[in-house]
């Protein structure tokens, strides 16, 4: 038959145009493509399945039906699917001429390994009646836990062969050195995974597959990931936003961040050479990772911005991480110094600090609090990256002998990786302390609940005795005024009800306080969750509701008092046992005796 007969039959046959067009998905991807095998689809081919799709035999060679008729898609996924086999080393290459098959637990467990691979690599179309879930183990796992409980319903048969086997084992039939294929696709795979990283990072043009020329910026920030472990899982999180429009449009001058978009704001226009843009780099992943922007709390932004260039500053030039900018703030005297600590010896003189420049400029913080005018991030555990990505890195400098690390730095990530015990749970603790459980008292005198059931069975009632009433209980002190804010309301009433209840305490004293003091006198635990009426909406004196407390004459003097206030209240004196609910971002204006739980 001559080409342009064989062409012209080929186009009259549906089938074999969506096996091309199936083939042709499959080659247009590079990790399969790799593997170099060859397809079979003779009606003389004895390998070829009689029911199903495609098998594969250990020579690299896929055997098709001839005249099995199926979507692209799907052809597409079984000869994926074969190729897998190839490549999971299911059926690797061997000069041995006796070789045994696999038996049906071995065959269906690869087949589910397959599968479940082939949910993330996207190509060609599942059957419909194939499983969207698998189960969790590699081959031999599933394989000998399937030979002791038998193969579950929907996993047998799972191959591309139909009821025969698609893995078949033959000894190796050509004249060159056996193959790797296990090998290749892992190398293939693995080229595959660093263009696609490419392309993603902008390193590689999404069209052309050429790799862009790198900026400095984009070199030193591969070099944390690369070659600096300490900071190289938060570079790998990091975005590089150069652009000079946008930095002279923000007043960017050299660098800032923004630890909640992830986000490295850099002026193209300074021209740094590789080693200043790891400082640069290095300084700005540590104001994220370190969390500078939300400890600050309610000290002044820019001089808590400054106070940290200095120690970070300090310990990169320790560390010997790059080279250091002209102009950069640093100091030996503040060495050993946390950001807290330095703080509070510049605000001293804080007009002269304010004339400072941070790597954003004089007179502004590179710490931004808000985000400037770019797309949102998806949201994400910030917490959780920036801690996880400083412990590992620590781990891993630490264990590969990369060099001593400042003290002070390695104390911060140590304290990173044990977070603050949450408000509510200290505040449980507190309770657990000074507010003492009831203890129930059991008397026939009152007839238990579960003694109608029973009628001919005497039982003990339980009930709680007045002097236990009195002695389990504790004040508070609401600060009901203006600026109280409803939703803290909420949360500090709700938590102390829930752990009332959770405690048995009967009842608690509370007292609402604006510009006067308003008792409520005695509350439930139910009550105080749900059924309180929030009096007053004054200005805020709340020394008059503690002296309330402190002379009735039905308060226990061993209770103790919680208050309850945003911060704008005037200075108290409490002579008991107390503790303050305040916002996290309150400051009392004095000091305060007893604990401060702040509520997030």
């Amino acid at each position: 038959m001559s080409p342009a007969a064989r062409t012209r039959s080929r186009r009259d046959d549906p089938a074999a145009e969506a096996f091309l067009a199936g083939l042709a998905l499959v080659r247009r991807h590079p990790a399969l493509a790799a593997l170099d095998a060859d397809v079979c689809r003779s009606r003389d081919c004895e390998r070829s399945p009689r029911q199903g799709l495609a098998a594969v035999d250990s020579n690299g060679r896929v055997h098709v039906h001839p005249d099995r008729r199926a979507e692209p898609a799907e052809w597409a996924w079984a000869l994926a699917h074969c190729l897998l086999h190839l490549g999971f080393g299911h059926v690797p290459a061997h000069q041995d001429t006796r070789r045994p098959q696999p038996d049906a637990y071995d065959l269906a467990a690869r087949c589910a390994v397959v599968n479940r691979f082939m949910l993330t690599l996207h190509v060609g179309r599942a059957p419909e009646d194939h499983p969207v879930a698998y189960p969790d183990g590699d081959e031999e796992q599933l394989a000998s836990r399937w030979r002791k409980t038998g193969i579950p319903a929907g996993h047998e048969h799972r191959g591309t062969a139909g009821d025969e086997p698609d893995q078949i084992l033959v000894a190796w039939s050509r004249w060159h050195a056996v193959p790797d294929w296990q090998l290749a696709f892992a190398q293939a795979l693995t080229r595959t995974v660093s263009e696609t990283m490419d392309v993603a990072g902008g390193r590689r043009d999404a069209q052309t597959g050429e790799v862009r020329p790198k900026e400095p910026w984009d070199r030193a920030l591969s070099w944390f990931v690369s070659s600096y472990p300490l900071l190289g899982g938060i570079a790998s999180g990091m975005t590089l936003v150069a652009d000079a429009g946008f930095a002279r449009a923000h007043g960017v001058s050299i660098a800032a961040v923004d630890a909640t978009l992830g986000e490295i704001y850099l002026n193209p226009l300074r021209r740094y050479g590789d080693e200043e843009w790891r400082f640069v780099l290095a300084h700005e992943m540590l104001h994220a990772a370190l969390r500078h922007g939300d400890r600050r709390g309610a000290r002044d932004p820019y001089l808590f911005n400054v106070a940290a260039d200095f120690v970070i500053n300090g310990w990169l030039l320790e560390m010997g991480v790059g080279t250091m900018p002209e102009g950069l703030l640093h100091d030996p005297d503040l060495k050993g110094l946390s950001a807290e600590e330095v703080y509070d010896r510049i605000v001293t003189d804080a007009r002269r600090m304010r004339r400072l420049a941070t790597l954003r400029g004089k007179g502004v913080g590179d710490i931004l609090g808000e985000p400037l005018a770019r797309h949102p991030r998806d949201p994400v555990d910030l917490d959780e990256f920036y801690r996880r990505g400083l412990v590992q890195g620590l781990d891993l400098h630490t264990s590969g002998e990369r060099g001593l690390l400042p003290a002070g730095l390695v104390e911060e990530i140590r304290a990173l990786a044990h977070p603050p015990v949450p408000w509510d749970a200290r505040l449980a603790r507190w309770f657990d302390e000074f507010v003492p459980r009831p203890e129930a008292v059991r008397s026939y005198a009152r007839p238990a609940r579960r003694q109608a059931s029973t009628p001919d069975i005497p039982r003990a009632g339980r009930y709680f005795p007045p002097e236990e009433v009195a002695r389990c209980t504790f004040g508070v002190v609401l600060d009901t005024s203006g600026s109280m804010d409803r939703r803290l309301l909420g949360k500090a009433l709700g938590a102390i009800a829930s752990y009332a209840e959770a405690r048995d305490v009967p009842a608690a004293r509370v007292v609402f306080c604006d510009a006067a003091a308003y008792d409520a006198g005695y509350l439930a635990p139910t009550e105080i969750a749900g059924r309180v009426r929030v009096r007053g909406r004054g200005g805020t004196v709340l020394q008059p509701g503690v002296d309330l407390l402190q002379r009735a004459d039905d308060f226990p003097p061993g209770a103790p008092v919680l208050i309850i206030t945003d911060g704008c209240c005037d200075p108290l004196r409490v002579r008991r046992e107390h503790a303050f609910l305040v916002p996290d971002a309150a400051t009392l204006p004095f000091t305060p005796r007893g604990p401060v739980f702040r509520i997030r």
